[in-house]
C-alpha cells in the first residue's frame, strides 16, 4: 500500500517581540542532553536497541564535559582573585582612550562569572588589557625605617 506523498508543511512560529533578537545557545547543557537521550532511547529500532556500552560511553562524555566547565570557572574565578592589588588597564568605553587604569580592590562573582571592582566600577576578566604590580609608595617604604 502506498502512502500518500506529503505536499506541503504548516510551521506555527511564536514571532520575537519587536525590537528584541534571538540570542542563539552556543552549547549544550544537562537538560538538553538528557532530552536528547530520552529521545535517541525512545525512538531507537527495537531490532537493534542501543548497547549499554553505547549508553555509558555518552554518559561518560557528558560528566567528562561537566568536569570540565566546572574547572573552567574554578580557573576564572582563581585568575580573578589573583589580581586583587593589581594595576590592571581595562577595555572601558565610557572613557575618551576606550581604557580605565586602576587597582583591582575586590572580586565579586555574579551567576557564576566573575568581575572585577576597578575604581568602583565592575569589569569582566575579558576586559582586561594589561596588568602591572602595584607600586609601593616609597615614602611608605621609608616611614617604616
Amino acid at each position: 500500500m502506498a502512502s500518500p506523498a506529503i505536499n506541503s508543511v504548516s510551521t506555527t512560529a511564536n514571532p520575537l517581540p519587536e525590537g528584541s533578537a534571538r540570542t542563539p545557545v552556543q552549547t549544550l547543557g544537562q537538560d538538553d542532553f538528557l532530552k536528547l537521550l530520552v529521545a535517541q532511547m525512545s525512538q531507537q529500532d527495537p531490532m537493534n536497541p542501543m548497547k549499554d556500552s553505547e549508553f555509558i560511553a555518552q554518559m561518560a562524555q557528558f560528566s567528562a564535559l561537566e568536569q570540565s566547565k566546572a574547572m573552567q570557572q574554578d580557573m576564572s574565578s582563581l585568575r580573578a582573585s589573583s589580581l586583587l592589588g593589581q594595576t590592571v588597564e581595562v577595555a572601558d568605553a565610557a572613557e575618551d582612550s576606550g581604557f580605565r587604569t586602576g587597582v583591582v580592590t575586590a572580586v565579586k562573582v555574579e551567576k557564576g562569572i566573575p568581575q572585577l571592582i576597578v575604581n568602583g566600577n565592575k569589569y569582566l576578566l575579558s576586559d582586561v588589557q594589561s596588568i602591572q604590580p602595584t607600586l609601593l609608595n616609597p615614602s611608605a617604604v621609608t616611614a617604616g625605617m
